[in-house]
């Protein structure tokens, strides 16, 4: 028995990592069923391969100018028109992520702690006490709450509802971008304030300082640079988002993309994603060199 005993415990088979790829796969053949899908739904055909490989042909041959039957007196050129639609997914992109910065330090300051729990003496006074043990943990709360609702609900969303609720306006594409990178750079803003280091606002707190001094001048110079490099990887997202919006009508490149795609004119589309990739691939180098410097 003690020899027995002695053994080592064999290891369970099914290790945690094993478990929920199983439990995936599980749930992927219960969608696959409770949906009622079959391989012929699922798989695509001979004609698919031959759309998919058709559409792909014009990869390496993208318009450079109208058609000449398509061609219509005072339209501008095909390649203005992609800058053109290029600058304008810019500008949305652009004014959506400056209103979303601004509005996230306020939000992400609210719903960080550094504001109202990094004092151990729980403030020197009856008001502040008073402040510090209930509004604070009640704005904190309400806070955080207020930025998981904005970036629950996606840029398309918002800008279905603002399309029914204002129109097809700058202003509705542009807060239908700011809404959700407002919530996003919030929460990501907060997390940073709350792990800045604390050394500076500590000896500020010590000093006599207000909450409102300990935050402008010991947190937020810490954690600024890491915000604004995120802010400007957001910038990038929103350059997709913003060519996204052009399916609900808004003129960004894809607007274009689909207008042309719907008429099967493949060799245009290219000519508008191509513009996309070389707008994105500017706005990446550009505040990638940036991000280098603010991290350094």
């Amino acid at each position: 028995m003690a020899r027995s005993a002695a053994l080592p415990r064999r290891p369970f088979p099914l290790q945690p990592r094993g478990a929920v790829v199983i439990a995936i796969l599980a749930l992927g053949l219960w969608s696959f069923v409770a949906l009622d899908l079959t391989w012929a739904q699922v798989l695509p055909g001979a004609d698919d391969f031959r759309q998919i490989g058709h559409f792909f042909s014009y990869a390496f041959r993208p318009a450079l100018t109208f058609p000449a039957e398509d061609d219509v007196a005072g339209r501008a050129p095909l390649l203005v028109q992609a800058l053109s639609a290029a600058k304008l997914t810019l500008i949305f992109a652009v004014t959506a992520i400056s209103i979303a910065a601004v509005l996230g330090i306020v939000l992400g300051f609210l719903a960080s702690t550094a504001w109202w729990a990094g004092d151990p003496s729980g403030a020197r006074t009856t008001l502040g006490r008073y402040v510090r043990r209930t509004i604070a943990p009640t704005v904190y709360g309400a806070t955080r709450l207020v930025i998981t609702l904005m970036r629950s609900v996606h840029e398309l969303i918002w800008a279905v509802l603002l399309l029914a609720a204002i129109g097809l306006t700058n202003v509705s594409a542009v807060v239908a971008i700011a809404i959700p990178y407002t919530g996003t750079l919030a929460k990501v803003f907060s997390e940073m304030i709350d792990e800045a280091p604390r050394g500076p606002s500590e000896a500020l707190r010590a000093a006599g300082a207000s909450p409102a001094q300990v935050f402008l001048f010991g947190l937020l110079p810490r954690a600024l640079p890491d915000m604004a490099a995120y802010s400007l990887y957001r910038l990038e997202c929103a350059l997709r988002s913003s060519a996204i919006l052009g399916f609900f009508g808004w003129e960004t490149l894809g607007y274009y993309v689909k207008q042309q795609w719907d008429v099967g004119d493949y060799a245009e589309v290219w000519t508008y994603l191509y513009a996309l990739l070389a707008l994105v691939l500017l706005v990446e180098w550009w505040s990638g060199g940036l991000r280098r410097r603010f991290v350094a």
